[in-house]
């Protein structure tokens, strides 16, 4: 794979690093099954990926709706993203508001950039800050590091339950072998990824659709011609980790609730 070009150092937002994951291993230290093979790259459009997102969507089991749901937004800073960057952050932001007079939840932003840099902001409550900090983050050259963001989620639910992952890229330079595996132990603790790809890239599509199918979670591809329908799923994600169901029947009754509309009637056929 290419690097990606490199750019100065931009401000950073201050949390904290990211450790270096361990080596693969189960709950109980043994090493994790084989994993299926890697599933071929698909030549859908994201109109007919949208429809794919839904139905995965509908086979996970709804988050609990006492306490606080806790959903990590993951996003890939490097360089390659730039083009887009001020759109899909929009988009993401976004994601959130919908979720204000709804309450309960608490989402924490991880970002990658640059020669190794993987940081995690601290547990928020209110959507507003998120987007400022989202806002503040600009992008570096460097690799992928979705193995660290995979091994911190897994990290973070040893201390408090999380009900999902979020995440956001467009390409993907590491070892499939290794993020399914730690995909696999998000799926031993019942944590579904959703993963939202921006572009066309092959080896990433192959790969976002493996750790969506072995964490139960979904695959969205999205370009400039899908951006209304990935901020209409993006806000259902968040609904449902915030609320389930009943959040997400609340969501489809409201101006804009057509995703929430379309998965309620997939969940009612199932």
């Amino acid at each position: 794979m290419s690097r990606k070009s490199r750019t100065d150092p931009s401000s950073e937002v201050g949390e904290t690093p990211v450790s270096q994951p361990a080596e693969t291993r189960a709950p109980d230290g043994s090493p994790l099954a084989e994993r299926p093979g890697q599933t071929p790259a698909s030549t859908q459009s994201p109109s007919s990926e949208v429809a794919d997102f839904l139905k995965r969507m509908k086979e996970i089991a709804p988050a609990t709706t006492t306490g606080r749901g806790r959903l990590v937004f993951a996003m890939d800073a490097t360089m390659s993203r730039q083009p887009t960057w001020d759109m899909a952050l929009a988009l993401q932001a976004e994601m959130f508001d919908v979720v204000r007079e709804i309450g309960g939840l608490d989402v924490q932003l991880v970002f990658f950039r640059g020669a190794g840099e993987c940081r995690a902001s601290k547990w928020v409550a209110d959507p507003a800050a998120l987007a400022r900090l989202m806002t503040t983050v600009q992008c570096r050259g460097g690799f992928t590091q979705i193995r660290k963001v995979l091994s911190h989620v897994r990290n973070e639910s040893e201390r408090t339950r999380v009900n999902a992952l979020v995440y956001v890229g467009d390409c993907m330079e590491e070892e499939i072998d290794e993020l399914c595996g730690r995909a696999g132990e998000l799926a031993l603790i019942g944590i579904p990824v959703f993963l939202f790809q921006e572009g066309n890239d092959a080896t990433a599509a192959r790969a976002f659709r493996e750790i969506a199918n072995l964490t139960r979670g979904a695959y969205c591809r999205f370009d400039h011609g899908s951006a209304e329908q990935l901020r209409e799923l993006l806000k259902a994600v968040a609904v449902y980790a915030a609320g389930g169901r009943q959040a997400l029947q609340r969501l489809a009754g409201e101006r804009g609730g057509a995703a929430a509309r379309r998965l309620l009637a997939d969940m009612t056929r199932k």
